[in-house]
């Protein structure tokens, strides 16, 4: 599979035959970034803010996910949860998180997660190989929070999002802090991450993907 990140939370997940998934569109006028301009059969939406839920971002969708639930869509199974309900503060919004499945490669997309998740929710994700996590604070995980979430996780690649790059409106931290907090240095960005299931590794490693517009 194929995993290219196109700012923000935003993300394109595509396999050879089966469906492809696009997470987070957002408005650009509210974030940054050029237009989106995306073709996919499905659409996450994590949060219901301009940031997150610009499906009409995306040509040819087919369904727009934004709910918990357990889906099977084109051969891809996506289990999508509630992260912060009950718990939630008052200007605090619904968070949902999806994990998707390409033929064995299971991709964990935690939106706009606020807080770090409990052991049973830990539990319910079960083996997730890949991790979209936001790392530049604001209103989601910042640097430390999200450390903390993959060392609960132990994921085999981590892919930082939510972060400030030069494109984006938004007040975020810079990814440096993040990599500072994961013992890391400047790394190299990638343009997009290609994976099978047995190409995961078995020690975390982060991988930044460059913008793609």
């Amino acid at each position: 599979m194929k995993i290219t990140w196109h700012g923000h939370s935003c993300f394109r997940l595509s396999a050879r035959g089966l469906a492809t998934v696009v997470t987070d569109p957002y408005d650009h006028q509210v974030v940054g970034y050029q237009p989106l301009n995306l073709r996919g059969n499905i659409v996450t939406v994590s949060q219901d803010k301009p940031e997150y839920n610009y499906e009409n971002a995306v040509k040819s969708k087919e369904h727009v996910l934004k709910g918990p639930g357990e889906y099977e869509i084109g051969d891809v199974f996506i289990t999508a949860l509630r992260t912060n309900g009950k718990q939630r503060q008052p200007d605090e919004l619904r968070n949902t998180l999806f994990v998707f499945d390409f033929e064995g490669v299971t991709v964990a997309h935690l939106g706009a997660l606020t807080r770090v998740p409990s052991q049973s929710q830990v539990e319910v994700l079960g083996n997730v190989q890949v991790v979209l996590v936001p790392v530049g604070g604001g209103n989601a995980l910042n640097a430390a929070k999200a450390a903390e979430v993959i060392s609960l996780l132990e994921p085999g690649i981590v892919i930082p999002m939510q972060y400030y790059t030069p494109e984006s409106k938004l007040e975020l931290d810079p990814i440096d802090k993040f990599l500072k907090e994961m013992g890391l240095g400047d790394t190299t960005p990638e343009d997009e991450l290609s994976l099978t299931s047995s190409s995961v590794p078995d020690e975390t490693q982060v991988v930044v993907l460059s913008y793609q517009a």
